[in-house]
């Protein structure tokens, strides 16, 4: 699956929600030491309904609200500003709500279903955090949710573009979230220890969620793109997939966010187009942790704030991002994904915005 051509779809808003990072800026740096001791971004919701929720959909209402808020799609009260259908929800999760479904399974084994709570039965489903974003945000547009593996979070940002581009909706809320907690760790048979010998996140504990918007939306509504989306590949091999969406875009780039476990992983010469096959190269999984479904929206997220300059530096229009997850048979993964993320045309007139 592929897409090429000319960007029709920008990124207005984004939102984080992990511990010891201080909005979306952060995704360029590393968690700041005693980040697991600080406040937890689920603190800062509030209001009543919160009880039966798991931690990955609360964790993804948290980087939701600022990515919603940061777009200019809710006023000061929260109302949208937009009407509910035009928007829709993709979410990216592959290990979001295992602990309500492992919780249920020990329930039923133990003491049948007859002892199983009907608060949390609804939440077994796999589109839960997806179907409460939606929920609390009135977004009655298209809601899908993606448990693909590494590739989930690259194959979400593909999918809102697809929504747009069909038609379904004029924007998407696109949100990245894994826990990290005994059921996560049981599945993915992570150590108890909560970082490595180097203090490294055993695993990924957040959310990242961003505003996918075609580009006559935003400039209908006056809002700021901060970085356009461009052509996306998924393919078996990863040189493969880096390869596709290099054809279309060709010239230098600017910044590799790299899969996770990158060793091994090279993408060829031409396809970064520098004489070298050399470019930075930003490894969010060795600053965070395994991030699994979300990692491909934290690259995202984290290419946006490169291009949209608030990291200082000095990308221009036409520089160009890119991502990839899954490292496809170099790796043993079973796919490897790549998008290409571009600066936005300079001048573009609109309200100040972006990241929150």
């Amino acid at each position: 699956m592929s897409t090429t051509g000319t960007a029709d779809a920008v990124i207005t808003g984004l939102g984080t929600a992990v511990r010891g990072l201080d909005g979306p800026a952060g995704l360029l740096g590393p968690l700041p030491d005693g980040h697991r001791s600080a406040d937890d971004p689920v603190a800062r919701l509030t209001g009543r309904g919160l009880r039966y929720k798991d931690r990955a959909t609360k964790l993804a209402m948290a980087a939701a609200k600022d990515a919603l808020d940061a777009a200019g799609l809710v006023d000061a009260a929260g109302d949208p500003t937009v009407p509910g259908e035009s928007t829709g929800v993709v979410a990216s999760t592959n290990y979001g709500n295992a602990d309500t479904v492992c919780e249920t399974v020990r329930t039923i084994a133990d003491s049948t279903y007859l002892a199983t709570s009907p608060m949390l039965l609804p939440a077994t489903s796999s589109n839960v955090v997806a179907s409460w974003l939606a929920i609390t945000h009135g977004l009655r547009g298209a809601n899908l949710t993606l448990c693909n593996g590494p590739t989930s979070g690259l194959d979400a940002v593909h999918w809102a573009r697809l929504l747009i581009a069909a038609g379904r909706v004029e924007r998407v809320l696109v949100t990245g979230v894994e826990p990290d907690n005994p059921a996560v760790r049981h599945v993915t048979g992570t150590p108890d220890a909560r970082t490595d010998d180097d203090g490294v996140p055993a695993l990924f504990d957040g959310a990242v969620a961003l505003v996918v918007e075609s580009a006559a939306s935003a400039e209908a509504r006056g809002a700021r793109p901060l970085a356009a989306v461009g052509p996306y590949a998924r393919r078996a091999d990863h040189a493969a997939a880096v390869a596709e969406v290099r054809e279309s875009h060709p010239g230098p780039v600017g910044l590799w966010c790299v899969p996770e476990h990158p060793d091994g992983v090279r993408a060829p010469a031409p396809a970064l187009g520098a004489a070298s096959g050399t470019a930075p190269v930003h490894d969010l999984s060795a600053l965070y942790g395994p991030s699994s479904g979300a990692l491909g929206v934290l690259q995202c997220a984290a290419a946006t704030v490169w291009l949209d300059g608030a990291a200082g530096n000095t990308a221009a229009a036409g520089d160009m991002v890119l991502v990839s997850a899954g490292t496809g048979d170099a790796g043993g993964d079973d796919a490897g994904a790549a998008l290409l993320l571009t600066a936005p045309g300079a001048g573009t007139p609109g309200r100040a915005g972006g990241a929150r």
